[in-house]
């Protein structure tokens, strides 16, 4: 006999999975196969899949761990760890686990692994001599089983916080892929809330930060919207967006929306919906918000019309990529249908009017060399080159170009203002600049920085020091002579560390980056680990060092093959 207590667990999970049906009729995906990877209850969100973050959408779920550390994290299915990753960023600790159903699930910011992958990662650093490994181990080699606890949640590698980052990706693709579609449960029902609508006056011209536009405030609740105005006058080809962000029931972070429609006279133009995206494709979340009003007033608005060159895969639906033009002096009915994960919905209806006398004109582009986002393009001048890879583009624009004086102390070359950080890049660009001093020995030690101090790196090529920075700025020509600096925490020459678990330091650059960091202890090497988002780096002591004297050597090298070495005795 099936107990009660049993019975109404079965029939919710049925109940559940029909409603998760219902919502997303067109949901492929299973919804039964998986469990939730903690046994926090309820769960509780953080972060949202397809989450507006800066420079790219949020590859999964972030699963709140009550601001503490050491929760056991469990496989959500049969399957075998496919791959070990540890970074002094990122992720910090992760691993993944295929699953014979054609997907793979992740769980990232680990504060460490179980027993058996443990010794295996540490086996590995030790083999490697170094702390960061991106290892893809044999099938037979680390299997699971659903509900095995394979790890416990942590605060490591690029973490605000203490949670759970978990995705589940396509296995053969490596898209990551909306874990609510697969029947993962978020107490929900709270819709959407919508602050603010903005009307684009695009006038059959690229978007960019000149395009004129309008703000009208939101008013409602629970799902229900609108604006305080009888109908917006509007002319020529006209854009919209929208400010909007999602709750759930419980401790909720202020969350990402599922999906956004916009419908004109009951026919939808645009729709984006975040079911699964590439990370190759993440950063042209700053063509799917208004960039230029973001990097202004850090608000995201989403834009409800497409640029040619954004090559998201996230819309469907497009009527003249969701630009709209009225050639009639009817009132038309608009309205925007938001909706969250769980199948919330929130409405924004309202009125527009074409109206000649409301014309605004949307200013030409800044005279300029013209730049098209469909093929690649390249400028150059006495002192600099530059070439934008086809697909750096997500609009065609006018490139401006100035050059300033370099700077007084420090600077190998005039500074090269390319255009402006409001237009957005898809990728990295390639920039050659030659110094107008003569580097000599120090070429070697050459980078390109941005005059906000950040190091682009740099080689010599042909006279030139040639680069690849991510986004237009001003940059100029920079050497880095100087050694990274090592500050010992808890360990001095002569101390006695009996008692004391690990030794601590912390590391920083001026200008390249650290490269790598080496210990050894007795002249063994030994495994130092480092988190890049607090500078510190430690060796936890193990068997390996005995109790006695003992000689620390630590070798510390930038990015420039400057290094520092830190050497003491110790007693164990």
């Amino acid at each position: 006999m099936i107990k009660r207590g049993l019975l109404l667990i079965f029939l919710t999970t049925l109940t559940l999975g029909a409603l998760a049906q219902q919502i997303f009729s067109t949901n492929k995906y299973p919804l039964v196969d998986f469990r939730s990877p903690l046994d926090i209850i309820p769960p509780a969100l953080a972060g949202s899949f397809g989450e507006l973050r800066p420079n790219h959408f949020h590859s999964g779920i972030d699963f709140r761990t009550n601001q503490r550390e050491g929760y056991p994290v469990y496989a959500i299915a049969d399957g075998y760890i496919s791959r070990l990753r540890v970074q002094n960023s990122g992720f910090g600790l992760a691993l993944y686990i295929n699953h014979p159903n054609g997907f793979t699930s992740v769980y990232g910011h680990l504060s460490r692994f179980a027993p058996k992958t443990a010794q295996r990662v540490k086996a590995l650093e030790y083999e490697k001599k170094t702390f960061e490994l991106d290892e893809f181990p044999d099938a037979d080699l680390l299997p699971v089983h659903k509900g095995d606890i394979i790890a416990y949640s942590g605060n490591r590698g690029s973490s605000g916080g203490p949670h759970l980052h978990f995705e589940i990706r396509d296995t053969k693709t490596e898209s990551t892929i909306n874990p609510q579609l697969f029947g993962i449960q978020i107490p929900d029902n709270i819709p959407p809330v919508i602050y603010s609508l903005y009307v684009y006056k695009l006038n059959k011209k690229p978007f960019n930060e000149f395009t004129p536009k309008q703000y009208f405030q939101v008013t409602g609740a629970n799902g229900n919207y609108k604006i305080n105005s009888p109908h917006l006058s509007i002319s020529g080809e006209t854009g919209f967006g929208i400010t909007v962000t999602d709750k759930h029931n419980g401790a909720s972070g202020t969350n990402g929306v599922y999906s956004i429609e916009l419908e004109v006279d009951g026919k939808i133009v645009f729709t984006s919906s975040l079911e699964r995206f590439s990370f190759e494709n993440s950063k042209a979340i700053n063509s799917h918000i208004d960039y230029p009003a973001f990097l202004s007033t850090k608000r995201s608005i989403q834009k409800s019309f497409v640029d040619p060159g954004n090559p998201l895969q996230i819309y469907s639906r497009l009527i003249n990529n969701g630009r709209i033009e009225l050639n009639d002096l009817n009132i038309h009915q608009v309205r925007y249908i938001v909706t969250d994960a769980k199948g919330n919905k929130s409405i924004l209806p309202f009125r527009v009017q074409s109206d000649g006398k409301s014309v605004i004109s949307t200013p030409d582009q800044p005279d300029g060399i013209p730049f098209s986002y469909a093929i690649e393009n390249e400028f150059s001048a006495d002192g600099v080159k530059v070439v934008l890879p086809k697909g750096t583009l997500y609009n065609d624009f006018n490139f401006v170009y100035k050059v300033k004086p370099r700077p007084l102390k420090g600077a190998y070359s005039q500074i090269y203002q390319l255009h402006n950080n409001y237009t957005p890049l898809h990728v990295g660009f390639n920039l050659w600049i030659k110094p107008d001093a003569g580097l000599g020995s120090l070429a070697e030690k050459a980078v390109i920085v941005s005059t906000g101090g950040s190091s682009q790196g740099g080689v010599m090529e042909n006279g030139y020091i040639r680069a690849t920075p991510r986004n237009f700025g001003s940059y100029y020509i920079a050497v880095d002579t100087i050694s990274p600096s090592i500050i010992p925490m808890n360990i001095a020459d002569g101390k006695n560390m009996a008692g004391i678990s690990r030794m601590n330091f912390k590391i920083r650059d001026n200008l390249s980056g650290i490269k790598s960091f080496n210990g050894y202890i007795d002249g063994k090497w030994v495994l130092m680990e480092f988190d890049t988002k607090t500078a510190t780096l430690w060796h936890t002591f193990d068997d390996l060092t005995s109790t006695g004297k003992h000689q620390l050597k630590l070798v510390v090298e930038d990015m420039k093959g400057n290094a520092k070495t830190y050497s003491i005795t110790f007693y164990k």
